[in-house]
């Protein structure tokens, strides 16, 4: 589990084995949508709406192997985007 603070509140963020959040958006991680460089373009999205600059996010996530990859996306997207496999 891994607490995030985003606004001075902490925010739990997990990598689920199956969706539980409505209205959010979900990506398979089994499917095509988990292919890395599909996560590293929904970084740059949604960076670009949420007035985030995602270079050092994109570094961070490319600095390791598959699973940094994914751990780094949860920790700055989880509380909007839910992973699953």
């Amino acid at each position: 589990m891994l607490y995030i603070s985003i606004s001075n509140q902490y925010i739990k963020v997990m990598i689920v084995n199956k969706p539980i959040r409505k209205n959010q958006l979900e990506v398979d991680l089994t499917g095509p949508e988990g292919n890395a460089f599909y996560l590293i373009g929904l970084t740059k999205k949604l960076c670009k709406m949420l007035g985030m600059s995602p270079d050092s996010i994109i570094e961070d996530m490319t600095s390791g192997d598959y699973e940094h990859l994914i751990r780094v996306f949860d920790r700055n997207f989880g509380s909007i985007v839910t992973l699953y496999r």
